[in-house]
């Protein structure tokens, strides 16, 4: 069975990320590279990571015109990573253009609502209603486009894989049961469940970063979280 713990290697420094990937393999399914990573260390970052062996996920987020996001993909193309990620909110034409440019082999995802969002955030940017409504409403617009599945946080993921029976769904905010330290409380983030809650209500990846990586013993985390799966 694959395990569905991808980390999240939030950091510029290639060496650092490269020892924290060295430690976690065999404990997590996957490295999630996020844009921190790959604005500083590029397409060479991404390559030193995947000569580990282990799955790459490139969280870019991309968002912009159809025909540049489809550009972008290509360019990263012969990075060949499992996951990408584009915002759902660029709309049909980008989301279809993303996939089309995409690897076979590369996932195509399209992020919902950032988990740092709640509520009062998104009527401040003019988004009415419930987050519950916003991430169906862009679930069902990723689905029509052809994207193999959706970012969203654990409060959604149920609803979504209920619409969405063969949906891959990337659930990221993530923190562990009872974690009381400063690292494993949820920071910037806004709407957040355990691992285990979200791998029951349907998550295909769970996405931890901090609670692993700021942890005095990662691999030890690492475990432990595997552990309630």
């Amino acid at each position: 069975m694959t395990n569905p713990l991808y980390v999240a290697i939030d950091t510029p420094y290639l060496d650092h990320a490269c020892v924290l990937a060295k430690k976690l393999k065999g404990q997590v399914g996957g490295l999630k590279l996020g844009l921190e990573f790959f604005c500083a260390n590029g397409h060479h970052g991404v390559h030193e990571i995947a000569h580990l062996g282990m799955p790459v996920f490139l969280d870019l987020k991309l968002h912009d015109i159809p025909n540049t996001v489809a550009k972008a993909m290509q360019a990263i193309h012969v990075l060949e990573p499992a996951i990408v990620t584009v915002h759902a909110g660029g709309g049909r034409a980008m989301m279809e253009d993303a996939k089309a440019a995409a690897g076979v082999e590369t996932k195509v995802v399209g992020v919902t609502l950032l988990t740092s969002l709640d509520e009062q955030d998104m009527a401040a940017t003019g988004l009415n209603g419930c987050a519950h409504d916003q991430v169906t409403r862009l679930a069902d617009l990723a689905a029509e486009a052809g994207l193999d599945g959706i970012v969203c946080s654990g409060h959604e993921v149920k609803a979504v894989h209920r619409m969405w029976k063969d949906g891959y769904f990337v659930v990221p905010g993530l923190r562990p049961a009872g974690g009381d330290e400063p690292d494993q409380k949820a920071g910037d983030q806004k709407r957040t469940v355990t691992p285990r809650a979200a791998r029951d209500a349907g998550a295909s990846v769970l996405v931890v970063g901090r609670p692993i990586t700021k942890a005095e013993d990662p691999v030890a985390a690492a475990r432990a979280i595997a552990a309630t799966l």
